[in-house]
């Protein structure tokens, strides 16, 4: 699908699913960040999480392997998995592989990037920045459009940024 195309399918997706915080997507040499948002938290968190489908159209692996915020203290991309019955996430000290030819998608309860320790809240509507950087392709700036702290069925699953859910 071209880029034209799945742009506006993503803006027919946002303009159909009222509430749904959408934001544009980027492109970064042979890397294409689609649909980054975070969730609104809830009072008392000090965690969020950004998600996003980053896709890998160029012939050679890449790696995210940070990421930044003035929001933020900390920020790291983590992984979140079941280990039997129980949930685990850990931070990727290696960052998260993105292989050639691949789309990889950081979604609640799978790969995310984990803000720590955030002072101002993220609130429905506004937008988070945050700075990006790649093995290969280098830094870029990412705004992540701000959705309601509900779980949405479409998000498969919860994340630990929000106690409610």
């Amino acid at each position: 699908m071209n880029h034209f195309i799945s742009s506006f399918v993503a803006a027919s997706l946002c303009v159909a699913a009222p509430g749904l915080a959408c934001a544009a997507d980027i492109t970064l040499g042979s890397l294409k960040i689609a649909n980054p948002y975070a969730r609104a938290m809830v009072p008392g968190a000090e965690v969020g999480g950004g998600y996003m489908t980053i896709t890998n159209s160029g012939k050679t692996d890449d790696r995210l392997i940070s990421a930044t915020s003035s929001r933020a203290a900390k920020v790291e991309i983590h992984e979140m998995k079941m280990d039997k019955d129980v949930m685990v996430m850990r931070k990727l000290e290696s960052g998260l592989a993105l292989p050639a030819g691949k789309s990889v998608q950081l979604k609640p309860g799978s790969y995310h990037v984990m803000f720590m320790d955030v002072i101002d809240p993220f609130k429905q509507g506004e937008t988070i920045r945050a700075r990006l950087t790649f093995e290969k392709a280098g830094s870029i700036d990412v705004d992540f459009a701000v959705g309601s702290a509900i779980a949405k069925k479409a998000d498969n699953g919860g994340d630990h940024a929000n106690a409610a859910e």
